[in-house]
């Protein structure tokens, strides 16, 4: 998996190793910890190695309380659906009726 990503800087000669890019880009290679260990870069280059800490991965609570908010707040915004619509939807779910790729199954 990968864990790094590494990008040359032609103009300057340097490969910069670092966290894991959240775009793509031409001159970018996302390694993993074993490959981001064993890289060497051509005679003359520079190396930049940015550790990266497992501590400050991921998304903060503020980052997954945000995304939680903001699709209730999607949710919030459809419309109403129709009553007999949904009075149809509950009954084919009683028979075990299928629906596309899902199927409710009777008790």
């Amino acid at each position: 998996m990968a864990t790094m990503t590494l990008t040359y800087i032609y103009a300057d000669s340097t490969a910069v190793l670092g966290p894991l890019a959240t775009f793509a880009e031409p001159h970018a290679y996302d390694l993993c910890e074993f490959h981001a260990r064993k890289l060497t870069v051509p005679n003359g280059w520079n190396v930049l190695k940015e550790e990266i800490s497992s501590a400050g991965s991921g998304p903060t609570d503020d980052d997954l309380m945000a995304i939680a908010d903001a699709v209730r707040e999607a949710a919030a915004s459809l419309p109403e659906v129709n009553e007999d619509r949904t009075q149809r939807m509950h009954q084919s779910a009683q028979i075990g009726a299928r629906r596309g790729h899902l199927r409710a199954v009777p008790n």
